[in-house]
């Protein structure tokens, strides 16, 4: 067997054994294999403040299989907590900034695996992308997913009650009530938004222990799965499977097919081109296109379907998604226990795993399939995302059209644009939008402001019956895993590099055809005109186009804005 790579650490470096023993570490430790238990445990929001239980279950498990674990941390934000104000332009970037301080912990450091511990939204990705950078034997374990509040309340609905005790429908202790009762317990939040997509995806490519994803975060078998991982780290140390060796492109595709099955965020492609990239992988969102064309959605969870996301494990979790559609995935893909994707799903349905998850189902009066559809029936065959592209965005654009109402499939809209966020939602909440209107928001970029969520705005419009149906959001922002309705996001190029939504003014005329994948302008001050006319007006309008003064002049903020590629490569840092 090829040494550990700590122990040729160890003697390029003679402080690194008195230095671990002042902390603790025995004379026999130095020489096991060591481990890096890397989490986002912290204070910061029920998705991470958890987290520590299952970081001291995993070095219990690389003890008992004869290891070393050493704790790190870098802990996540919450894009509820910072939704609202200036604190959400952090969200994505604070994904590269942990990836990045996983990538000094674990090089920095003379490590031979890694169990890598997050719940959420910009944590999963960063700890896959940091996986990929280090290329360790890795074992990824999620947080879970908190329970639902009463009536089956969960944590999405809230923008929907605030925007209606904004415009006077529910009183201000209804509204409170709400907000106190819409998070009772850890881990991510339980509908299908970007955490627990991220959760499903880990475990798509491959990386974690087959059927532990979006596990409740409060249930024994979870702290048993860290436990486990714990285990499997100190055997692939010892074995030099690495991540790479596990993780190919066929694995991405396989994460693809399941994201479509499930309805996952639209912020997956962000993260999956992203944690491609540090792979060595190229992933884009053409990607997604082509593969969501004819691919089948059998998931009825929140926010597009019915159910809370403790249901998904109810119902058998990503094994049972990948047994409805195992014709569309590639089964001799690897995983990290050994076994190929189709040897594991094989040996679950042998060990009973389906009848376990199945039981919970049983005090709700819910069979599997009414949580998760078969391929035979399901609830659509033509995925759930698409690209947009057209001279409104050269480079395309994002639309979950399993969220948009038939109606907005097909529509000729009439320009509003605005430069913040914040103008955009006053406007919708005063009624000052009206149907047939489509809502630009723009400068809310990597570039212009970091690549915020525009929640709100979609919240305010969705729950808002005259407009729903009638009119569409068009951002180069993005949109919370949660969003739903006709919304449309990651713009490309953006407002702040010159990309043709900056040009735009009231009462310009825009085609949104999701059939035909278009995003076009299509006419000035309420008259369509030719092509070649709309070309040379974009052309003027860009001659006389004076650029916005840069949002953010010192801090990461300038450094992301600086770095960070386009939306439709991942919005990662070059």
């Amino acid at each position: 067997m090829k040494e550990l790579h700590s122990q040729e650490v160890r003697k390029l470096a003679p402080e690194n054994d008195p230095l671990k023993i002042g902390m603790g570490w025995t004379v026999e430790d130095l020489e096991k294999p060591q481990i890096l238990v890397e989490s986002t445990f912290g204070d910061s929001h029920p998705g991470s403040a958890h987290l520590d239980l299952f970081v001291e279950r995993a070095v219990e498990g690389i003890s008992k299989e004869g290891g070393k674990g050493a704790r790190y941390f870098a802990t996540d934000i919450c894009d509820g907590i910072a939704q609202g104000h200036d604190g959400i332009n952090y969200s994505l970037a604070s994904r590269d900034m942990i990836a990045n301080m996983i990538e000094i912990h674990g090089n920095a450091t003379g490590f031979d695996a890694g169990v890598f511990i997050a719940s959420c939204d910009k944590s999963v990705p960063a700890i896959l992308m940091g996986i990929g950078r280090l290329n360790l034997p890795a074992v990824v374990v999620t947080g879970g997913v908190m329970e639902a509040g009463p009536d089956l309340l969960t944590l999405e609905q809230i923008g929907m009650y605030s925007a209606m005790y904004q415009r006077g429908e529910i009183s201000e202790d209804k509204f409170l009530y709400y907000k106190h009762h819409a998070c009772p317990s850890c881990g991510a939040c339980s509908f299908m938004g970007t955490a627990s997509t991220m959760q499903i995806m880990a475990e798509a490519l491959g990386l974690m222990i087959p059927g532990t994803a979006l596990m409740p975060a409060t249930c024994d078998e979870l702290k048993t799965a860290a436990y486990q991982a714990g285990e499997l780290a100190v055997k692939l140390a010892r074995s030099g499977l690495t991540a790479r060796d596990i993780v190919t492109k066929d694995s991405f595709e396989n994460a693809i097919m399941v994201h479509a099955a499930i309805s996952g965020s639209t912020n997956s492609l962000l993260h999956i081109p992203a944690i491609a990239h540090e792979f060595g992988i190229e992933i884009d969102a053409d990607t997604f296109d082509r593969m969501h064309r004819n691919a089948h959605y059998l998931l009825d969870i929140r926010p597009a379907g019915k159910w809370p996301a403790q249901f998904f494990y109810y119902a058998g979790g990503v094994p049972r998604i990948m047994e409805e559609i195992k014709s569309m995935l590639h089964l001799d893909a690897r995983t990290i226990n050994g076994r190929t994707v189709g040897e594991n799903l094989e040996k679950l349905k042998k060990d009973g795993f389906y009848e376990k998850c199945e039981s919970y189902l049983e005090p709700w009066g819910l069979k599997a399939t009414d949580v998760i559809r078969t391929f035979e029936k399901p609830i659509g065959t033509n995925g759930t995302v698409a690209i947009l592209r057209g001279n409104l965005a050269p480079d395309g654009a994002v639309v979950k059209h399993s969220a948009v109402p038939k109606e907005m499939f097909h529509a000729v809209l009439r320009a509003r644009p605005f430069d913040s966020e914040e103008e955009a939602i006053e406007a919708v909440l005063t009624h000052k939008i009206r149907p047939g209107d489509a809502v630009i928001i723009r400068y809310e970029g990597p570039v212009g402001s970091g690549m915020p969520e525009m929640f709100y705005t979609t919240e305010a419009i969705a729950s808002d019956e005259s407009l729903a149906k009638s009119i569409a959001l068009i951002t180069d922002g993005r949109f919370s895993g949660a969003s739903k309705g006709p919304a449309i996001g990651h713009v490309s190029p953006e407002a702040a590099a010159g990309g043709p939504i900056a040009f735009l003014e009231t009462d310009d005329l825009i085609l949104l055809d999701i059939e035909e994948r278009k995003l076009e302008i299509i006419g000035v001050k309420g008259q369509k005109l030719a092509e070649e006319e709309i070309e040379k007006i974009l052309e003027e309008r860009k001659r006389a186009w004076i650029p916005k003064e840069e949002k953010y002049k010192s801090g990461v903020l300038k450094v992301y804005s600086e770095h960070a590629v386009s939306p439709m490569k991942g919005g990662y840092m070059e």
